[in-house]
């Protein structure tokens, strides 16, 4: 970061990354062949981990992303636009979200599938972005440090009992609601513990945010990222067996049979290392406006794998059917057309917005114009039809 510049290039370069790793990703496990799943093999195997990698790498970006937008500006609680702004990302996310679940043939029969109500990646980064902007509005008028002392306070929460809620079912909620919580019914994500992993990275913009003018900024934080990256996955498992013999607490018992989210959070530590080291290659335009795109390349992706509105996306022709050889080379192209598509969009974004509000803003005025219309000829309509009911009875009275 530059006195000319406050954009951290590296952060758009990381949300690029993660979007076409999740692109290759949704595509390999959605069309690959079981029978070439095998975790001894050395390729599948390295191809799985960075998988594993790609959601706590995008869910910690987006927190840091629009916490450093939201703190950046000089007004301070509600009267800060960006809590407004958040809001209505947050909702809108949420709509999409749900808007990519619709099937059109279901709606034309009268029926919304169960799958309408499941919760995806859009539906928790949108609830994350709501629950940021509700923990920055309570914390406004406190000390500084209140803010990021409760962005860490909850990422400890979600993760460290994470394994005692896990198998909760949440059943005295609403099936729609109880699918922000539990995978039970089919949710892919919950915002359940993967809140966690937003409020970390709103946590770590803070500190960004605060040391940006520090002359060894980067060297420091790359230093930092490193160390606690190495020592979440390669230490805190026994750092975590060391605590529960020490402590006895069952919830750290818990943790040694499957610590993956601090695991994971580690590796989310290296990833930013790794590109804060390689900062000075990260501003081709390209991988800029891929990383501006992400939401666009998400749409675009999920219409065409899983087949949005109309069911019919390459997921129900090849579900789990296609060789590596014929997957690979797809998931190529898949991750190429998807950001050319939306590259595109973007492109002529302003234009098919403004074409789409003149549509319906014809649409609307005809509506007036045929409401303007239809309404003396209906009530012409019923005059009529009133004056021959009263003769139709009178001939049967008479």
């Amino acid at each position: 970061m530059t006195a000319k510049s406050n954009r951290l290039f590296f952060i758009d370069a990381i949300r690029a990354w993660a979007i076409l790793m999740m692109l290759q990703g949704h595509f390999i496990d959605g069309l690959l062949d079981p029978v070439f799943r095998d975790s001894s093999n050395t390729v599948y195997s390295v191809w799985l981990y960075f998988r594993g990698i790609t959601a706590p790498v995008f869910f910690t970006v987006s927190g840091f992303i629009f916490t450093y937008l939201l703190i950046r500006v000089p007004q301070n609680g509600l009267g800060n636009p960006r809590v407004s702004k958040g809001i209505r990302r947050g909702l809108q996310l949420l709509a999409i979200g749900y808007l990519l679940r619709l099937n059109f043939g279901g709606l034309l029969k009268g029926e919304i599938y169960n799958g309408f109500y499941l919760v995806d990646v859009l539906h928790c980064i949108g609830l994350s972005i709501l629950g940021l902007v509700g923990v920055y509005v309570l914390t406004a008028k406190k000390k500084k440090y209140v803010f990021p002392t409760a962005l860490v306070i909850i990422t400890l929460v979600l993760f460290l009992f994470e394994r005692a809620y896990k198998d909760w079912s949440f059943a005295f909620l609403p099936n729609f609601l109880a699918n922000y919580f539990t995978k039970a019914n089919g949710s892919v994500f919950t915002i359940i513990p993967w809140f966690g992993y937003t409020t970390i990275g709103a946590f770590i913009s803070v500190l960004f945010t605060r040391f940006k003018n520090y002359r060894y900024l980067y060297p420091a934080a790359i230093s930092i990222a490193s160390v606690v990256g190495y020592l979440l996955i390669y230490q805190s498992t026994a750092a975590f067996g060391v605590l529960y013999d020490w402590t006895g607490f069952e919830f750290l018992k818990l943790i040694l049979s499957n610590n993956y989210l601090f695991i994971r959070l580690g590796n989310v530590f290296v990833v930013f290392a790794v590109f804060m080291i390689l900062r000075q290659l990260m501003t081709n335009k390209t991988v800029l406006k891929i990383g501006a795109s992400t939401l666009s390349i998400y749409v675009i992706h999920f219409i065409i794998l899983y087949g949005s509105f109309t069911g019919l996306g390459l997921y129900r022709f090849f579900n789990h059917s296609l060789a590596p050889e014929i997957a690979i080379p797809g998931a190529l192209a898949f991750m190429i057309a998807c950001t050319i598509l939306a590259l595109q969009y973007n492109k002529y974004e302003t234009s098919i917005k403004s074409q789409i509000s003149s549509s319906l803003v014809f649409i609307r005025t005809q509506a007036i114009e045929l409401k303007d219309i239809s309404v003396p000829v209906l009530r012409e309509g019923l005059i009529r039809f009133r004056l021959f009911l009263r003769r139709v009875l009178r001939t049967v009275r008479s």
